[in-house]
C-alpha cells in the first residue's frame, strides 16, 4: 500500500533524493519549497511552493492546502546553514537559524498535526553539530544552537506523541554534497537518502525520540 510522505526543502539536495527515493517505493511524494525544481516537478504527486517555513501565515496555507491528507511520513528537511565566530558574531545570522532550523520545523509540525494517525512518522533532518557533547571545536554558534533546539523539540514531540502512537526521530544526515555546504561533502545525497530512508522504516514507537547517523549510528545529545 502506497504511504503519503511530506517533504520540507523537496526541490534540491538532500530533500529531492529523498522525493526520489519515496516515489521509487511507490509512495505519494508531496514536495514543500520555496521554489520548485524542474526535477522536483517530474516526479511528485503535489508540489507546494511559496511556502516559507518561518512565516505563520505561510504555514497556515499549506495546512488548509493538505486539509485532506493523510501523512503517513513528515520529513522536516528544510535548512540553513551559515558560521559565526567569535569576536565577530552575525546575530541577524543566528536569529534566522533559528528561525529556519528549530521553529520551522515545530511550526510545521504543529499545523500538520490533525493530518497524522496512529502509525504516522514524523523525521527532522538535523546534524550532529546539534550535539552538545560532540562539539569539541567550537563556532557554527548560530547553525549548532538552532539545531540543539530542534533536537530538544524532537524530544518533547516524541513524549508528547506517544499516546497518539505516533514515532518521532531526528536524523544526521551525514556530511553531504550539496549546496549547503559548497558540495564538499563526503557522500552524496542520494547514498545519504538511502540511509535516512533505512532509518525511518526501522523508526518505531519502540525507539521514539532517538537521534541517529544515517549511516545507523546513534549520536549523543
Amino acid at each position: 500500500m502506497s504511504r503519503t510522505v511530506v517533504i520540507t526543502g523537496a526541490n534540491r539536495g538532500i530533500g529531492l533524493e529523498l522525493a526520489r527515493h519515496y516515489v521509487r517505493q511507490g509512495d505519494n511524494v508531496i514536495g514543500i519549497c520555496r521554489e520548485t525544481s524542474d526535477e522536483l516537478d517530474e516526479i511528485a504527486s503535489m508540489v507546494i511552493e511559496n511556502i516559507d517555513v518561518t512565516n505563520a501565515d505561510s504555514v497556515e496555507q499549506l495546512a488548509i492546502v493538505l486539509s485532506n491528507e493523510n501523512i503517513d511520513i513528515l520529513i522536516n528537511n528544510a535548512g540553513l546553514f551559515s558560521n559565526e565566530r567569535l569576536g565577530n558574531l552575525d546575530f541577524d545570522s543566528i536569529q534566522r537559524q533559528m528561525e529556519v532550523n528549530a521553529y520551522g520545523p515545530l511550526r510545521v509540525t504543529e499545523a500538520l498535526l490533525s493530518r497524522l494517525s496512529a502509525g504516522s512518522k514524523i523525521v527532522s533532518i538535523t546534524s550532529r553539530m546539534g550535539s552538545i557533547e560532540d562539539n569539541t571545536s567550537g563556532n557554527y554558534y548560530g547553525y549548532r544552537a538552532s539545531k540543539a533546539a530542534l533536537n530538544t523539540f524532537s524530544k518533547s514531540l516524541a513524549m508528547d506523541l506517544q499516546p497518539k502512537d505516533i514515532a518521532v526521530a531526528v536524523l544526521h544526515p551525514g556530511y553531504v554534497q550539496t549546496r549547503m555546504v559548497g558540495f564538499s561533502g563526503d557522500i552524496t545525497p542520494a547514498d545519504s537518502a538511502n540511509g535516512l530512508a533505512q532509518r525511518i522504516e526501522t523508526l518505531t514507537m519502540e525507539n521514539t525520540g532517538g537521534f541517529w547517523h544515517s549511516n545507523g549510528e546513534e549520536l549523543p545529545w
